[in-house]
């Protein structure tokens, strides 16, 4: 079998596998938010917090639960890295340097897990445990939160409230999240992922170019329950420094492919969650054949550019196997490298900066769609959702009608606060990237000079605003510059977008809803999906491209 088959069956199983999860996971998440029962562990947390799960909430409210979460998240993380070299299990670590502390906080938080650090040389198994697997699962469940508090905005009327933060935040957690992490753990641990709380082993003899030789320190780790919530809650960061193209992580092709069906399932289920809470399930196919149109399109020019592209090491090698893992071949590491960019994953099987010049600018493009094909746990339903609604205004432009969708006019608040999303990230991303290259500092971070180097530093930028978390490689970026100045780009590109999905939730849920007419537009329609498939395309593309042909564009027109 030829790799290029190889690769095109792999994509074929993997989405029969999510067409498969597709229904049963997004009507059993649509009940989980819809149920006004609690169960009991639920009852004991909200004792336990002081919550009351019951009071509805108004956006204002909603978002101060949210920001005030994610706030003592990133203290008591911070707390725990400081404290590292007098807590137990440490491993002998010490504790973590002030600027690089405040950079893992705020990126595991905000379901980034952007890693400037070597996880298996840093972190001791009670950070590890009790701080950054924490994290995977709450910052996780706070992304569907806040997207359920959306879906119910077009579900609601005459209302401005929008259920409890709280509540969906546990539910998330104790229904979705921890049952579904624990059997793709135990899947991962059948493969062969480690789960274990060793200590540090010496291991050898390893092939040093002159013969059998050297050893290498590696330590254990709770690394198969880890891996489950890191690829389930689309979250990234690796335990060890190479992620998952690491053998403890990630052993065999079957795992890899389990780590990217994990990756997509509730992102894609989720839009069947919407299409069920709004009634009505072909809004939610709309939305799902945005999401997939867009994904095997950026997986086929991915395969094409990683199998044909041209040079003799190329077609000699039979494709652009370089910083490639042999387990998996170009086809495995071209499906993983798109999914994680094209959700806020940031999980890596191969390393993108060894990819092709288009292979590396294709990396970059899925993260700056705004990670919305399928997206991120939560993040990627609203940031669509958003998309859909600068669709129809677009369209209602072209007929002269007042824009509707889901029976809400679109009138001049919503479209501000849509606005306002879209602008964000752009902004941090473009404006951070200009300072790192105008300054001599960061610059003299980049490994490599011209049209690469400058890659490096966008798809930094890039990857920590948009909440990815993956790295271009090639870029020292544990300095105190690039430490601070992502961990403020994480915050930012993950807070300030949830303030206007709020505040956008709030007000279609105050409207009436308005009948459907002979010129109401059919967003359920292929040719809905088409326009926003469109709108997603052009959008970005004015926005970035200028940046792009900068980067790796001119790298791989060079090539």
């Amino acid at each position: 079998m030829g790799p290029v088959l190889a690769g095109i069956l792999q994509l074929l199983a993997l989405m029969a596998a999510l067409a498969l999860a597709h229904v049963p996971l997004g009507n059993y998440m649509a009940k989980v938010y819809s149920s006004d029962r609690h169960w009991r562990v639920e009852k004991w947390i909200y004792r336990g917090i002081g919550a009351s799960p019951d009071t509805e909430m108004r956006w204002p409210a909603y978002l101060r639960g949210v920001l005030a979460f994610s706030l003592v998240g990133v203290l008591l993380l911070y707390a725990l890295q400081r404290l590292q070299g007098v807590l137990p299990g440490s491993l002998g670590f010490a504790s973590i340097d002030p600027d690089q502390a405040f950079n893992t906080a705020a990126s595991f938080v905000t379901n980034t897990n952007w890693q400037s650090y070597y996880g298996e040389q840093a972190m001791g198994h009670v950070v590890q445990t009790a701080g950054l697997a924490v994290q995977n699962f709450v910052s996780a469940a706070v992304g569907i939160a806040v997207a359920v508090a959306l879906v119910r905005g077009f579900a609601r009327s005459r209302t401005g409230e929008l259920g409890n933060f709280w509540s969906d935040l546990v539910r998330g957690v104790v229904r979705i999240l921890l049952p579904l992490a624990a059997v793709a753990a135990l899947v991962l641990g059948a493969c062969g992922v480690i789960q274990n709380f060793s200590g540090i082993h010496e291991v050898g003899q390893f092939f040093n170019g002159h013969g059998m030789g050297g050893t290498q320190q590696w330590n254990g780790g709770a690394v198969a329950s880890q891996e489950a919530i890191k690829e389930l809650g689309t979250n990234g960061g690796g335990y060890f420094n190479a992620n998952s193209a690491h053998p403890f992580e990630n052993p065999s092709p079957f795992s890899n492919l389990f780590e990217i069906f994990l990756i997509l399932v509730i992102p894609f289920s989720l839009t069947r969650t919407f299409g069920v809470m709004v009634g009505s399930v072909r809004q939610g196919y709309a939305i799902l054949a945005t999401m997939a149109s867009i994904w095997v399109g950026f997986v086929a020019l991915m395969m094409w550019t990683e199998f044909a592209h041209h040079g003799p090491a190329f077609e000699i090698a039979g494709g652009a196997y370089e910083g490639k893992e042999v387990r998996f071949g170009v086809g495995a590491s071209s499906i993983f490298a798109t999914s994680t960019t094209l959700t806020s994953t940031g999980a890596v099987d191969s390393f993108h900066s060894s990819f092709t010049g288009l292979g590396g600018g294709i990396t970059m493009l899925g993260m700056m769609l705004g990670e919305i094909a399928p997206g991120g746990v939560g993040s990627g339903l609203y940031g669509m959702l958003i998309m859909a609604i600068i669709a129809v205004f677009i369209a209602g432009l072209m007929v002269g009608r007042t824009p509707e969708y889901l029976g809400r006019k679109i009138g001049t608040r919503e479209i501000k606060l849509a606005a306002c999303y879209i602008l964000v990230t752009p902004a941090l991303v473009l404006v951070f990237t200009a300072f790192a290259m105008a300054l001599p500092t960061p610059a003299n971070s980049m490994t490599n000079s011209g049209a690469h180097g400058f890659s490096e530093i966008l798809y930094a930028y890039t990857s920590a605003s948009n909440n990815n978390g993956s790295a271009f490689a090639g870029l020292n970026a544990d300095t105190q510059w690039f430490n601070s100045t992502l961990g403020l780009c994480m915050l930012l590109g993950r807070f300030l977008p949830m303030v206007f999905v709020l505040a956008l939730a709030g007000s279609l849920a105050e409207q009436q809803p308005v009948p459907v007419t002979a010129g109401t537009l059919r967003t359920e329609k292929p040719l809905f999906t088409g326009l926003l498939v469109g709108a997603i395309l052009i959008i970005t593309g004015l926005t970035y491209f200028p940046a792009l042909a900068l980067g790796p564009l001119a790298e791989g027109l060079a090539a």
